[in-house]
């Protein structure tokens, strides 16, 4: 299959050397896109060139940091949704007006729309009570909460080259990580984050731009960026891909059904694989058996399969679903210490009265 980046240019070995390069980490440097050049044999210019056609292509959603929501003080969970066939797409619409709606999936189940919800800190209605909102303006029949219960990995590297395999690697960020960082979150640390989290200015010296726009100079932010990196609020800064765009046409939600007592065994076995980018235990119920959930991107339906079937091989348990999301309704970052979200609840606070 050849991959495209727009009508007029094919992504050729350089792109994808970029694109598997900028998931794993963007340099914190005065002159970042120079030093992703030097590590391919570019110079600065033609790697934004790149980097510019390939988000053009909407290959590439958006470079920036990424934060761990629980460790700024926020809820969040996964939320599975039944909600009337045709009623979804309302229902979508509605879920996706909360600011806190990250992701949003229509998925080949009878629970047929998944998301992610984060309240803030200072949130009136909290998590369960946004979550009973969205219930109710979706129209849903059921809802059910899925917070994770203890996190064994989060964050993937796409193989632009190989695809999705059951190749292993050490969890770039895990349970312990989140259980070691620091919470206490400053005024400074709030304003540097309000700049990390949009998506990097395409411009030779990106952190002169955002410095001046909060009022510090480039290397305090650079250096408050690797202090929230060091404390562990700031997971890494990175790109994150148009999964489909990229080839990545197929997502998985490998759901398992595992015996108690192996919960921690098995979710640190799984979250060993390269092409799992999330791997959490959360609750079940009555009409939920399944505890440890596993997502898997691949290039096709046989790729995502290959590796859930090694993964149930190396671990014994074979009761598992495979969730293939059939829409996406949303996939964007959670935006923190905005306004929006106060917004949205003093709208909404009253629809339960």
């Amino acid at each position: 299959m050849v991959s495209t980046v727009s009508d007029s240019r094919i992504m050729d070995s350089a792109d994808k050397d970029i694109l598997n390069l900028i998931q794993r980490g963007f340099p914190l440097e005065r002159e970042p896109f120079t030093a992703l050049g030097r590590e391919l044999g570019l110079t600065g210019n033609e790697v934004i060139r790149r980097i510019e056609a390939l988000k053009k292509g909407k290959m590439i959603r958006q470079i920036s940091a990424i934060f761990d929501t629980r460790v700024l003080g926020y809820e969040s969970s996964l939320v599975a949704a039944t909600i009337p066939k045709d009623k979804l797409n309302a229902g979508a619409k509605a879920v996706n007006s909360h600011p806190g709606v990250s992701h949003n999936y229509e998925r080949d189940n009878a629970f047929n729309l998944w998301y992610t919800v984060a309240a803030p800190p200072d949130s009136r209605l909290g998590l369960e009570g946004t979550v009973d909102v969205l219930h109710h303006i979706s129209h849903a029949e059921k809802t059910r909460i899925l917070p994770t219960l203890k996190l064994f990995k989060i964050g993937v590297t796409l193989d632009m080259n190989k695809g999705a395999t059951a190749k292993k690697e050490a969890p770039a960020y895990g349970e312990n990580d989140r259980a070691g960082a620091d919470r206490n979150v400053s005024e400074e640390d709030k304003a540097a984050i309000r700049a990390l989290q949009e998506d990097i200015p395409l411009t030779p010296r990106p952190f002169d731009l955002w410095g001046r726009e909060i009022g510090m100079e480039y290397d305090e932010l650079i250096a408050r960026a690797e202090d929230l990196g060091r404390r562990k609020i700031m997971r890494r800064f990175s790109a994150v891909l148009h999964h489909r765009k990229a080839g990545f046409r197929a997502n998985a939600m490998g759901v398992w059904k595992v015996p108690e007592d192996r919960t921690e065994e098995v979710g640190n076995m799984f979250a060993q694989y390269q092409a799992v980018s999330h791997c959490y235990e959360r609750p079940t119920y009555e009409d939920w058996p399944y505890s440890i959930f596993s997502m898997v991107h691949g290039r096709s339906v046989e790729e995502c399969e290959a590796v859930l079937d090694a993964m149930s091989e190396e671990s014994g348990i074979p009761e598992r679903e495979s969730l293939y999301s059939t829409r996406e309704y949303k996939k964007t970052r959670v935006r923190y210490f905005t306004p929006e979200m106060e917004a949205w609840e003093r709208l909404y606070a009253g629809v339960l009265r």
